[in-house]
């Protein structure tokens, strides 16, 4: 884009972010996911044309996907001819599933991830959860008969459970 051309607003540019999926749950956006905090213009001293600058939070801190994330944020921006971007991650506050979108959570369910069901209660910057484990609906058949198999799924950021009703194992996207 050159200085002279008119700017993508900020939400334009977010709508274009709704194409670019999550690498390990590719049926979610990084929109959706909630991983893209903000966006906007910047001029720099080295161009005359500003830079979009995308503001990123990772689901966890280190998380290896990261990278591939940020590849197709800049791909997706090139494709509609943002040649400047500058991608910024912010770790701090931490990401927490209640910024997921609503529909980002009905993708998951239909993808045969169920959602996270809580949403993170942080009190005096102490983040506290709720103290008995969640009641986690079967994403294949809804059942509310599900058990817990381990803290730990295919990813870190979901568990594994298991319906009692149609013996499936499933993955659920664990609330932080």
């Amino acid at each position: 884009m050159t200085s002279q051309q008119q700017l993508p607003s900020a939400e334009q540019i977010r709508d274009w972010l709704h194409q670019v999926p999550d690498p390990e749950i590719p049926v979610i956006s990084v929109i959706d996911l909630g991983i893209v905090r903000d966006v906007r213009w910047q001029q720099t001293a080295e161009s005359d044309a500003p830079e979009c600058v995308v503001i990123i939070t990772p689901t966890y801190s280190g998380c290896p996907a990261m990278e591939v994330i940020a590849t197709g944020i800049r791909e997706a921006l090139l494709a509609k001819g943002i040649h400047q971007v500058r991608l910024e991650t912010q770790l701090s506050p931490a990401w927490s599933t209640d910024w997921m979108s609503e529909a980002g959570k009905q993708k998951l369910q239909g993808y045969g991830i169920a959602p996270p069901v809580q949403q993170v209660i942080n009190l005096s910057g102490i983040r506290r959860h709720a103290i008995n484990d969640p009641v986690v609906p079967c994403p294949q058949c809804g059942s509310s008969e599900t058990r817990l198999v381990s803290q730990f799924g295919s990813t870190a950021c979901k568990a594994l459970y298991t319906c009692k009703s149609c013996l499936e194992p499933f993955d659920y996207f664990k609330c932080h």
